[in-house]
């Protein structure tokens, strides 16, 4: 736990941090009861609140649910690698001075703190300095007790090995030097660990981002590999939701703290992966052919604007430059005029062009704000199948910018694509179903898509032989799910037997969604509780409970809990019940009597 808590401070820090830290494990007593009186009155306070009764959402519940728990579990909880801590501490505080301690308890020591370095313990001694400086010169007790562990553990550090600075002077040779104390001793390179390797260049990395798919890669290979046009993860060869990509701040962290702790210069992390507004570095001669092409583009002839409208389709596809040299020239207001163009052929390279366009972030904006979305709907309603998958993805691609969703949703894109998820290719189905899950994640288009009649569709593609679109109709399905109307209509829909089967034989990301709905729908309704248990739910659940991803453990725990709630009530019903008839029958003969 130590190294753990320590590894992820700054090295600024870091020494402020050691001292901190042996401060609060000989003051742990007093902490220790402070901690679990607020761990104890926080556990109180929220097992107090009926939530159950609150205008929240489930997801909210779920949260509390997860505090709560966390709390009841900490509540007389002791860490004991804390506890051996504390006890090596004052065992080695209160040996007698003339008495030798136990070197292997200040082995341990030294290496649970991080102080088998000169390094180390100088920025020790000048943390604790600085420590007493700050109390005017009267030190407390505690403070004492850490000066004088400190000079136990640093005379046992250089008794075990006297030539400890040795690596400082290496790190740091002079110019008569030359670096022979490092070359005189036998150092091998350090090999790199896969996880900080990219798995594109298999380099160590220097600005490590996460993509939608979890996995993390160089921020310019996996730059370069978009920009090329590929909608899969290099690794997972799964389909990207997101072209956005996300810093990997705790992994840069560790890759610094690993390169420092083995005598490497860190990787030095690019100030951008690009200049702040995106230049080209195309030729004179190509922005001559794009300057000519755009000619061809504003001229009255159908055959020349087909014609150059396919070559900056292709050339958009090509490269990042090509693609922000031909915006730089000012193509795209004349690619979404020819949007509306009778010519299908051209209306299909137009609406292909501004998709590859879309995929440098630069040209999104522009995109949107020359008023290309209603004419790319437009696309979307009556081109042809080419033009209308594109015009799909070309949304999706749109949609990765928050705002951009809310002005799709908008400008009635979503009923289109229900109807191309319905009725289209198997790619475009895909292209559909991608923009759909984009556009859903904003809140106010869940009741468009709902009302656009998307969750029959879903149920139909969930059912379908092939069952090619199941993954992309459960995530759909999770998203609305915690709509009103889009639990309504699941509901409406008869999806429980299908969740079900999908949670006993679904692959785990499936399995976790179609929790994820099933705890919606049953979210204060007794019915569906009552048709899953009936359909065998139980164990399908306890085996997600155990073995699933972890959002599928906590959607399964919930499902379980409210189960177990049901059948509760269920038993109380019916003992309920045979006690009326019991008190009914008992009535009967002395009525007879009377009679």
């Amino acid at each position: 736990m130590v190294c753990h808590w320590k590894g992820e401070l700054t090295k600024e820090r870091k020494r402020m941090a050691t001292f901190f830290f042996i401060f609060k494990v000989l003051e742990r007593g007093e902490i220790m009861t402070k901690f679990y009186e607020v761990t104890a009155q926080l556990e109180q306070a929220l097992s107090a609140i009926s939530y159950e009764n609150l205008d929240i959402s489930d997801e909210v519940k779920e949260q509390v649910e997860l505090v709560l728990s966390q709390f009841r579990r900490a509540k007389g909880r002791v860490d004991a690698p804390d506890v051996e801590l504390y006890e090596e501490l004052l065992s080695l505080y209160n040996k007698n001075n003339d008495v030798t301690p136990d070197p292997a308890v200040l082995r341990g020591l030294a290496e649970k703190l991080q102080l088998m370095g000169i390094a180390d313990l100088t920025q020790e001694s000048l943390a604790l300095h600085e420590m007493v400086a700050s109390t005017g010169g009267d030190p407390g007790e505690t403070i004492e007790k850490m000066s004088m562990l400190l000079k136990k553990i640093k005379d046992f550090v250089q008794t075990e090995n006297p030539n400890l600075d040795a690596p400082l002077k290496e790190k740091n040779p002079g110019p008569s030097q030359g670096g022979q104390a490092s070359s005189d001793r036998n150092h091998k390179a350090p090999v790199i660990p896969d996880d900080f390797r990219c798995p594109i260049s298999l380099e160590l990395m220097k600005d490590p981002v996460i993509v939608s798919t979890g996995q993390t890669y160089e921020r310019s290979c996996i730059e370069k590999w978009l920009e090329a046009g590929h909608r899969t993860c290099p690794k997972t060869q799964q389909t990207l939701t997101s072209t956005a990509v996300t810093p990997n701040y705790v992994l840069r962290s560790l890759i610094a703290q690993w390169c420092e702790a083995n005598g490497i210069e860190p990787p030095k992390r690019p100030s951008s992966s690009r200049p702040s507004k995106t230049s080209s570095a195309c030729s004179p001669a190509e922005r001559t052919k794009i300057e000519i092409l755009l000619c061809k583009l504003t001229s009255g002839s159908p055959e020349d604007q087909r014609s150059a409208a396919g070559e900056i389709r292709l050339l958009a596809k090509r490269n990042a430059d090509n693609r922000v040299a031909i915006a730089e020239a000012g193509a795209i207001p004349l690619l979404v005029g020819l949007l509306s163009t009778p010519d299908s052929r051209t209306q299909e390279h137009a609406v292909t062009a501004l998709l590859n366009l879309s995929i440098c972030e630069d040209n999104k904006g522009s995109i949107v704000s020359s008023g290309a979305v209603p004419s790319i709907v437009h696309v979307l309603r009556i081109g042809s199948m080419e033009a209308r998958e594109n015009a799909a993805a070309t949304l999706f691609s749109l949609s990765v910018i928050d705002e951009n969703k809310v002005t799709i949703g908008a400008s009635g894109a979503i009923p289109p694509l229900v109807t191309l998820l319905s009725e289209g290719t198997q790619r475009g189905k895909k292209d559909a179903a991608t923009a759909l899950f984009n556009l859903c994640i904003y809140q106010g288009n869940k009741g468009k898509a709902v009302r656009a009649g998307v969750v029959p569709t879903l149920m139909h593609l969930l059912t379908e032989p092939g069952g090619g679109m199941v993954d992309e109709a459960l995530a759909i399905l999770a998203i609305l799910s915690s709509h009103p109307e889009g639990k309504a209509a699941i509901g409406a829909a008869e999806a429980v037997p299908v969740l079900v089967e999908v949670i006993g034989n679904g692959s785990p990301r499936n399995r976790e969604n179609a929790a994820a709905v099933l705890v919606h729908l049953c979210a204060g309704d007794q019915q569906y509780l009552a048709e899953a248990k009936e359909l065998g739910v139980m164990g399908p659940l306890v085996d997600l409970a155990q073995n699933g991803t972890d959002r599928g453990k906590r959607k399964a725990a919930q499902l379980l809990e409210r189960m177990s709630r049901f059948i509760e009530q269920q038993k109380q019903a019916q003992v309920q019940t045979e006690s009326q008839s019991q008190i009914q029958e008992a009535r009967l003969p002395s009525n007879a009597a009377d009679s």
